[in-house]
């Protein structure tokens, strides 16, 4: 995410945090309840450093699967999911896709489309039955992770930080379409 970060910052203000297990060195996630927790304290820091400026949650797979859950309780004025994980495992019969459909929040999924862990026709179903404005940019060849093999980028002439510009870009243009939320 600290590359993610520099790219970030051309838009605006980016704090980043990490989830208790992380800076203790587990591998194993905390619990739901411990992980949003941390993510509204990470929100509240924010807020209270960068008042009265717009706010959008970004998160890389879990971190946007949290953000969710803390947009339903925290206005927030948007959220970006890279890398969605919407089948629990890579298990196409284990959606995470409750907090979806709940949510209120304008929501941005940038998705690759070799992503198991998010195939593409789930989350147009998903999408579809979502009542908040929802967009899609896929990463055409993209996995979880948004990185493209380099033989398709060898192919396409692009390179990986093409390919990561266009994200951003697409970020952007999600930022820029939505008015703030009143908090």
């Amino acid at each position: 995410m600290q590359n993610w970060k520099r790219r970030f910052s051309e838009i605006g203000d980016v704090e980043t945090f990490d989830y208790d297990y992380m800076r203790a060195g587990r591998k194993r996630p905390d619990p739901l309840p411990q992980l949003i927790a941390a993510h509204r304290e990470a929100l509240q820091t924010a807020r209270e450093k960068h008042q009265p400026y717009s706010i959008f949650l970004i998160g890389k797979s879990m971190g946007g699967r949290i953000g969710s859950h803390v947009s339903l309780e925290e206005k927030v004025d948007g959220l970006v999911c890279l890398g969605y994980p919407l089948c629990a495992m890579g298990d196409r019969t284990k959606l995470r896709d409750e907090v979806l459909r709940a949510l209120t929040t304008p929501i941005l999924f940038v998705q690759g489309t070799r992503d198991a862990l998010c195939p593409l026709d789930l989350l147009e179903r998903v999408r579809a039955e979502m009542k908040t404005p929802n967009f899609l940019h896929a990463v055409e060849a993209g996995d979880h992770s948004l990185r493209v093999p380099k033989r398709q980028l060898q192919a396409t002439g692009e390179t990986q930080e093409d390919v990561d510009q266009e994200i951003l870009k697409a970020i952007d243009t999600f930022v820029d379409q939505l008015p703030p939320a009143a908090n």
